[in-house]
């Protein structure tokens, strides 16, 4: 058992929160019970992820996307409401970590995807560092880089093969970080893997030679959540459960 002022504190320090300029809070957005038992860890506050917790019994919950973003009106009403209901009838906490939890180097998004990859960064790019590059074992051709994408995620990748030069150099940055592949392409890399592509990117593949590589951007960050909430539960002796909500996105 842990009180949830335990849990904040210890995830603020373990994923350096501070350090980052995000679009809406991390951290406690949600305040249930002080007495957390049982955490549940998932990609995005959604309803159907609130009722799985709700029916798992669970005290808190760990996600990726949280309910609240800069630009939101404070308006408390539709999706909105009824999530936070949800939440607040079975006084169960919600922690969400946006950018914080995409950059950690063992347990983020970026440092998972890479590990189910089998890729290690040597080092980082783009806007506040959140890019991952390095080096794969051996050079990697596009084709093979797409179907280990496809075995480890479940799901094909949308590919923009590039010039077909041997990939010694891979970077990657999960969700929607198309727009980091041009920092990508400064940084050195021969292929970039993301969640999303956007109608440049096809573009500046096919201009510069390297190889962009769409994999899903809830494909992409089903990873980092579940590791954060693990490594909660092992230092605080709870008990943790991943659900895992399907997106086709």
């Amino acid at each position: 058992m842990a009180h949830r002022n335990e849990i904040d504190s210890h995830l603020q320090a373990l994923l350096e929160v501070g350090r980052f300029k995000d679009y809406g809070p991390n951290g406690l957005q949600v305040e249930g019970k002080p007495e957390v038992l049982k955490i549940v860890s998932g990609v995005t506050a959604s309803l159907a992820l609130i009722e799985g917790a709700i029916e798992a019994q669970a005290d808190a919950i760990l996600v990726h996307h949280g309910l609240f973003w800069r630009g939101h009106d404070g308006r408390v009403t539709g999706w909105l409401k009824a999530r936070l209901e949800k939440l607040l009838a079975h006084q169960i906490n919600l922690f969400a970590y946006h950018l914080p939890l995409d950059a950690h180097p063992e347990l983020g998004n970026n440092a998972q995807l890479g590990a189910k990859l089998k890729l290690v960064a040597d080092a980082r790019f783009g806007e506040q560092d959140l890019g991952f590059i390095g080096t794969p074992e051996k050079p990697l051709t596009v084709a093979a880089l797409a179907a280990l994408l496809q075995y480890r995620l479940g799901r094909a990748p949308t590919v923009v093969e590039g010039d077909g030069r041997a990939l010694q150099r891979v970077a990657w940055c999960t969700g929607g970080a198309q727009g980091y592949f041009e920092a990508a392409i400064a940084a050195g890399a021969d292929a970039f893997i993301t969640g999303e592509i956007s109608e440049p990117q096809a573009h500046y593949a096919r201009e510069t030679g390297v190889a962009f590589l769409a994999c899903g951007h809830h494909a992409s960050e089903r990873y980092g959540a579940p590791a954060v909430a693990a490594s909660v539960a092992e230092a605080f002796g709870l008990e943790h459960q991943f659900i895992d909500i399907d997106n086709p996105a």
